[in-house]
């Protein structure tokens, strides 16, 4: 049940909304914002372990998808009158691995009344990490954020609100506990082989934690704060936690034998179940990195989110500075892709109402892959757009959502030669039509400043149809630049081969 009475929620500029498809526990956050900083009016927590719904081959099954959205449509209520940039959705560990994601999302979406983004592991880190360090006063010496979930364990040093090295794990509370203690049975012998798979997914990152170093470790999320209630509770630690305190609460569940009798001070009922295997991550994390006592933050990644919200607002977002990276690490000719950018926007701004593109993501998307188009010829040039595709596709990429990764990666793939690439076929059907309709306009924008020069280009009038486009030059224009000409005969056929009529025309403008 929720853990919080009903706040109605205000439809107020200032008014912030964060969710958090966990793989153990829903969150809700609500907070108002006063002078760039987010006050929480209002928390909702759901324990819905949709990781348990997992099978063997990577479905969720009927019983767990019901039971989150029933959550989700209560959640929903509470959305209801909040604008789209006031509010975030996000899906984490097991709605990454879920092979029937795409059909749960829809309904999710359709039960909350905002799109749900799945975001990858190192950006599910990235967020913790802001969440953390807002929570605490961490503007001395260099931090290691513990967050144990019920799907996987993310873990990062950082300085700040920056983080520095990020990892994420897949290994959490649900899964270890759903494979070691399923049956309900509590054991020395199950313990020792929960911990051995614990270790077994630590060791290759421990070495790079230690080097980057911590002057402080901090824990966030369920497992982290019921281990630390539990310890707090039997009086084995004053502050934080220590690896002694968890070994003796290892000591009492086994103890006790079965789950179903577990009875431990500070520990909820709804915890129970899933408790043994999260301490026991936490017992290795402790023991491999060598952390003498763990504080406990009460912000994590619905906090973050919040943060990360604001920071969108105020015009510093994560998505830009990824964008920015990837240019500079690869080198790219910012002039030669600003030109790109520009004219792929001019173009955007006579069909955005025609082809359906008026919603601001779709503007962002087009004017971040005339940023990136050419990523891929530091690669190599031969067919360097599909290399800038993969890189797209898969670098780890700070605020990008996973589908807001795949769409650019999409763009970039197909915005020059043959469109013979599976990338849009790949996406999820209700974005196929606009993506493709992106790609056009971006192969346009890169056709027409081939030449790579500064001179501004002439007016040129498009006239969009369903599955066509017009593009109507200044007479005379196309006779005295002739590989323009040339290009948009050959842009024509590529494009007739998947459906698409492209006319080109001179005359008055």
């Amino acid at each position: 049940m929720p853990d919080s009475k009903f706040v109605p929620v205000v439809d107020s500029a200032d008014v912030l909304a964060a969710v958090d498809l966990g793989s153990n526990s829903f969150h809700m956050v609500v907070a108002r914002t006063h002078q760039g900083h987010p006050s929480i009016v209002d928390r909702l927590r759901e324990m819905v372990r949709l990781a348990s719904g997992l099978d063997e081959h990577g479905y969720l099954d009927e019983a767990s998808q019901e039971r989150a959205l029933n959550t989700l449509r209560r959640f929903g209520q509470r959305l209801r009158d909040m604008q789209a940039h006031q509010v975030r959705v996000v899906g984490t560990n097991t709605l990454r691995r879920a092979r029937n994601s795409e059909v749960f999302l829809a309904n999710a979406e359709q039960a909350l009344g905002h799109p749900v983004e799945v975001i990858s592991g190192i950006e599910e880190a990235r967020l913790i990490y802001l969440g953390v360090s807002h929570h605490i006063d961490s503007k001395d010496g260099r931090n290691l954020v513990v967050d144990i979930g019920g799907g996987s364990t993310e873990l990062i040093v950082g300085e700040g609100h920056e983080p520095k090295h990020l990892e994420s794990l897949y290994i959490g509370c649900v899964g270890l506990s759903k494979e070691h203690f399923g049956d309900g049975k509590l054991s020395q012998k199950r313990f020792d082989r929960a911990r051995v798979a614990a270790r077994l997914e630590l060791t290759p990152v421990a070495a790079a934690f230690r080097r980057h170093g911590w002057t402080r470790a901090i824990g966030s999320s369920g497992t982290v704060r019921a281990a630390h209630d539990v310890a707090h509770a039997l009086k084995l630690v004053d502050s934080g936690i220590s690896l002694s305190a968890l070994e003796k609460i290892i000591a009492e569940l086994i103890a006790v034998r079965r789950i179903e009798d577990v009875k431990l001070p500070g520990l909820g009922a709804d915890r129970a179940p899933v408790f043994a295997g999260g301490v026991a991550i936490l017992a290795e994390v402790m023991s491999i990195l060598k952390i003498e006592n763990l504080q406990i933050s009460g912000g994590a990644l619905r906090e973050g989110l919040l943060y990360d919200m604001l920071g969108r607002l105020q015009d510093e977002d994560a998505r830009e500075r990824s964008i920015l990276a990837m240019q500079r690490g690869y080198h790219v000719d910012v002039e030669q892709a600003a030109r790109v950018e520009a004219t792929a926007a001019a173009l955007l701004g006579q069909v955005e109402g025609s082809w359906q593109l008026s919603d601001d993501r779709y503007r962002q998307l087009l004017v971040w892959a005339g940023r990136l188009h050419e990523v891929g010829l530091d690669i190599a040039h031969a067919r360097y757009h599909h290399h800038g595709g993969y890189l797209l596709a898969n670098s780890d990429m700070p605020g990008f959502a996973r589908l807001e990764q795949a769409l650019l990666a999409a763009l970039v793939a197909l915005h020059r030669r043959k469109l013979d690439d599976p990338f849009v076929d790949d996406l999820p059907a209700e974005w196929r039509a606009p993506a493709f309709r992106l790609v056009v306009l971006l192969r346009l924008a890169v056709l027409l400043n081939r030449s790579r020069s500064p001179s501004d280009l002439p007016p040129i009038v498009l006239q969009a149809g369903k599955d066509s486009l017009e593009l109507r030059f200044p007479f005379g224009w196309l006779d005295v630049n002739p590989l323009t000409a040339a290009d948009l005969e050959q842009e024509r056929d590529w494009l007739r081969a998947r459906g698409f009529e492209l006319r080109v025309a001179s005359g008055s403008i």
